[in-house]
């Protein structure tokens, strides 16, 4: 006999919560409980990326805090069941993360179970299972950094991934919280397409659908879903963006490395359309990563393509996910740091789509969304799926 069971997957990068806690979190919060109000999901998996932030080492004593306001607040009070993982050991240098995956299961879902790794078995969820810190040993997680060899040319940082395995109403399924590299200057992004920071995301995540993949257990549907720092092509965008602009290419005095690209509008009095520096990218007509969603944009975001054999996605429908102005007063506006990308995502093996629910006409259907579009949640928007699973009580 069929049944449904209502899930809820979020992912959020929450570096720059950490670094300005306060007014932020409290947004934050409100927009993540707004969303399980509104859905009423009967399981949320809630995954973070950079717990800590750019100042981790000040800032992780917060960890326990964000985590509890989560956990004991009155809108997840009818989850029973809570799983926390959060690698917070920084001090662990070789192994350090800073991924974070919390799981909430609602009363009445039954039939649940969470994969132990070293057991190699399932075994049912109770209680709140709480692990911050070192998840050295604990088993019912897989978590791995990123190897240091992978590429020498660049500083190893901590990106890498983490991976829960779930039986709910006997249809099992993976979920992997993944972060990966990011573009660490704009004007090395700018000097091919596609970029060698893409060539290095696109490894990463091979290897993790690899790892996921082998032989060591059963393959399973999975969902991969964390800050993927996708960007977009950038040197087919600039081209774009600058085709009827004079493009001036100033370089250091002392070598003949470029310091910016400067593209200067022809027709208007030489004013400035578009300005790049290793870690600015200010367009003048910003509004176009908004307009429409940034629609015009999606057919430079590439990266995810070489992924089709085994990945899909459902249609990107809200504009790109980072980086927003961490002003308080700005919450719609983009920092002129980056371009503008759709980082944050929730991907899916094919098997997984199969299992999601689609009815024409349901109340809510599956829907891939940011949280708190109007409101400052960071640099990062969180980015939301939710959906029903299908599944089977025998």
């Amino acid at each position: 006999m069929g049944t449904y069971t209502d899930v809820l997957l979020v992912t959020a990068n929450v570096g720059s919560l950490f670094d300005n806690l306060g007014e932020i979190e409290s947004e934050w919060l409100r927009e993540f409980f707004t969303t399980v109000q509104t859905y009423r999901p009967r399981f949320v998996a809630l995954h973070f990326q950079e717990v800590g932030g750019k100042e981790y080492m000040s800032n992780m004593s917060h960890t326990e805090n964000f985590i509890w306001k989560i956990e004991s607040s009155e809108e997840m009070r009818d989850f029973d069941r809570v799983c926390i993982y959060v690698d917070s050991n920084f001090k662990a240098v070789d192994s350090f993360t800073a991924l974070g995956s919390m799981y909430f299961i609602h009363k009445t879902l039954k039939n649940i179970y969470q994969y132990d790794f070293n057991a190699k078995e399932f075994k049912a969820v109770s209680g709140h299972n709480r692990y911050v810190g070192s998840l050295d040993g604990v088993t019912m997680i897989e978590k791995e950094k990123f190897p240091k060899n992978f590429w020498p040319d660049f500083k190893w940082s901590r990106k890498g991934y983490m991976r829960a395995r779930w039986i709910i109403h006997n249809q099992g399924l993976d979920l992997v919280n993944v972060h990966l590299f990011h573009d660490a200057s704009n004007l090395i992004a700018c000097n091919s397409s596609p970029s060698i920071y893409s060539a290095n995301r696109s490894n990463a995540l091979r290897y993790v659908i690899d790892r996921i993949s082998d032989s060591s257990y059963t393959s399973l549907p999975f969902f991969l879903f964390g800050d993927f720092n996708f960007r977009l092509d950038t040197l087919s965008l600039v081209q774009a963006l600058a085709r009827s602009a004079e493009v001036q290419t100033v370089k250091k005095d002392s070598s003949n490395e470029v310091e910016k690209i400067i593209c200067e509008d022809k027709d208007d009095d030489h004013r400035v359309l578009l300005h790049i520096e290793t870690k600015q990218f200010a367009y003048l007509h910003q509004a176009v990563f908004r307009e429409d969603n940034g629609r015009e944009l999606l057919k430079y975001d590439k990266e995810v393509m070489a992924f089709h054999d085994v990945l899909t996605e459902e249609d990107i429908t809200f504009p790109p996910s980072y980086p927003y102005s961490e002003d308080y007063t700005k919450p719609t506006q983009y920092m002129n740091t980056r371009c503008p990308s759709w980082c944050d995502r929730i991907l899916m093996s094919h098997t997984a789509r199969d299992i999601m629910h689609r009815e024409d006409g349901s109340e809510m259907g599956i829907v891939y969304n940011t949280l708190g579009p109007t409101v400052c949640m960071g640099d990062h928007k969180p980015v939301f799926l939710f959906f029903t699973l299908k599944t089977s009580r025998h």
